[in-house]
């Protein structure tokens, strides 16, 4: 199937960056798109929001999540992204959600690693989600799991959706930028895409302090296609289980491994 990856800097407005996501699904259904994942804080970006996260997002969550089941189905195309769901207390999860081209939910990932480093502390705003909560979604014959951004550094998560069956990692990200975060960035996701043999996809947002770079890369952490820093972008690529079966036929890490 084809996949596609769209990048955007989300603004402080749930319907507007709703809007952002319904262009772009578009785009990516007449590129031929079956799949468009976007970035973490694609609902709500964080530094848009004042007072506390947890009542600006308040009662939005479902709003959101049905609104993508309405974009999906109107353009055929299923979607992956990431917002702020309700957690029973002041800190909501940072939450990915999976609709199918027909509107179906598939279901969620509450991000499982929260982002406490370089002098920022995620947790004091965000619940983590729970370790043993690592779903895996089927979308155009694929088997598909999800990462939400710091979890990319942490290669036990990757490699525990790649030996239960996934065949696609995606990975929403608000990567902040900073010295040598770029660099951190695409090697990590090479790492992952070879390592485990499966495609990667990545979407990251692009603001003045997140440094985008979405990409899609082969089992061989090739990067098929990507985007810099652009503001708003798009592109696609058609990833094959074929392309998996052929690096694992030379390269059969998961079968060699011993722990």
């Amino acid at each position: 199937m084809k996949v596609s990856v769209g990048q955007f800097a989300p603004t402080g407005s749930i319907t507007e960056n709703l809007g952002i996501m319904a262009r772009l699904a578009a785009r990516a259904k007449d590129e031929g798109a079956s799949l468009v994942l976007f970035p973490e804080e694609a609902m709500l970006a964080v530094s848009k929001v004042e007072g506390a996260l947890g009542e600006a997002v308040a009662g939005h969550w479902a709003a959101f999540v049905q609104q993508l089941s309405f974009i999906a189905a109107e353009h055929k195309i299923a979607i992956v992204a990431g917002g702020y769901e309700e957690s029973g207390d002041a800190r909501p999860y940072n939450t990915l959600a999976a609709v199918a081209e027909d509107g179906r939910i598939l279901g969620t990932y509450r991000k499982i690693h929260l982002y406490d480093a370089f002098s920022y502390q995620e947790s004091t705003a965000i619940t983590a989600g729970a370790v043993e909560a690592l779903p895996i979604f089927e979308i155009g014959g694929l088997k598909v799991g999800v990462l939400t951004c710091y979890d990319l550094r942490f290669p036990e998560l990757s490699r525990r959706l790649a030996v239960n069956g996934a065949d696609v990692l995606l990975v929403a990200a608000a990567w902040f930028k900073g010295d040598h975060k770029v660099e951190h960035w695409e090697t990590l996701l090479k790492a992952r895409a070879i390592e485990n043999t499966v495609w990667v996809a990545a979407a990251g947002t692009s603001s003045s302090h997140t440094i985008g770079h979405s990409a899609i890369l082969d089992p061989m952490g090739v990067p098929v296609v990507f985007l810099d820093d652009d503001a708003e972008g798009l592109v696609t690529t058609e990833v094959t289980r074929r392309r998996i079966d052929e690096v694992r036929e030379f390269l059969p890490v998961l079968a060699n491994r011993r722990l």
